[in-house]
């Protein structure tokens, strides 16, 4: 997997708001939650969004690691 969503839950974490907040509060919907938990794509527009509840930067929620490469590839 290239993109993680761990800045996500640190920034969560950090800022001290749960999931049950996103999703009743913010009307984020759990299927988003759980695509993200699953390490599954989400939207830019979702992304805009976690930026803006959090207050907060796109680093903040997801981050870009290089695939390691084996020898024969």
């Amino acid at each position: 997997m290239l993109i993680s969503y761990e800045p996500f839950w640190k920034t969560l974490k950090k800022k001290n708001i749960t999931t049950y907040t996103l999703i009743n509060k913010y009307h984020i919907s759990s299927a988003t939650i759980d695509r993200m938990k699953k390490g599954n794509g989400i939207s830019t527009m979702k992304i805009d969004d976690f930026c803006k509840i959090l207050k907060c930067e796109v680093s903040d929620i997801i981050e870009y690691s290089e695939e390691t490469t084996s020898p024969n590839n």
